[in-house]
């Protein structure tokens, strides 16, 4: 699609007819600009899961609980580590579960509550999101998931369907929490991932 050519050319400033002619150009130039090339695919909605592949299903969904227990975490979209695939894990607790091809259908009430970023341990934000939320999709057996929830697990929905949807964390930050937080990383000083996938880095201007 012409959204797609257009945003890797502006991410990387290589065109899609040069791509089959010049792949050591298209390599460095991902190499150089890899925070854009990256953010260009994140902007776009993951595609959804063939579940006939259910084997390859199977392995990405035990890698992502594995890199989810790992961080530590409570969720993680499959583009999160780069595979564009409509499929998140998580875990509030209770062992890990897995939904794909997920879908929140419907919303009501609102919820303010803390909602951190894998990019930074310990940064978080108060965000203002629905509070119940329905879901659906399936899981790794092919059956359909039909959950309504709300508080936690809902906005873990909520915060993995964002990344599904390539929408970044700061988008649900006022302003007033993007000058503060702005305060906070640079003082920290930290060093943010220029692929992070919640566009922290985006606040410090790289």
């Amino acid at each position: 699609p012409a959204a797609i050519a257009n945003a890797i050319y502006r991410a990387t400033g290589v065109r899609m007819l040069e791509l089959p002619m010049s792949p050591p150009r298209l390599m460095k130039a991902i190499l150089k600009k890899r925070a854009a090339y990256r953010q260009a695919f994140d902007r776009f909605d993951a595609r959804k899961v063939a579940l006939y592949d259910d084997a390859k299903v199977a392995a990405l969904a035990q890698s992502m609980i594995e890199t989810m227990h790992e961080a530590p975490g409570v969720g993680l979209a499959a583009n999160q580590i780069g595979v564009q695939k409509r499929l998140f894990v998580y875990d509030k607790g209770d062992g890990p579960h897995v939904v794909v091809n997920p879908v929140i259908v419907e919303t009501s009430g609102e919820w303010l509550h803390d909602e951190g970023c894998l990019s930074v341990p310990g940064l978080n934000w108060e965000i203002l999101r629905p509070n119940a939320v329905h879901l659906r999709g399936y899981d790794l057996d092919g059956n359909e998931l039909d959950i309504e929830t709300d508080e936690y697990e809902g906005r873990i929905f909520q915060h993995e369907v964002d990344h599904l949807d390539g929408v970044l964390l700061i988008e649900r930050l006022t302003d007033e929490q993007k000058k503060e937080a702005k305060k906070i990383l640079r003082k920290r000083r930290l060093n943010l991932s220029r692929d992070d996938h919640d566009g922290l880095h985006q606040l410090l201007g790289d």
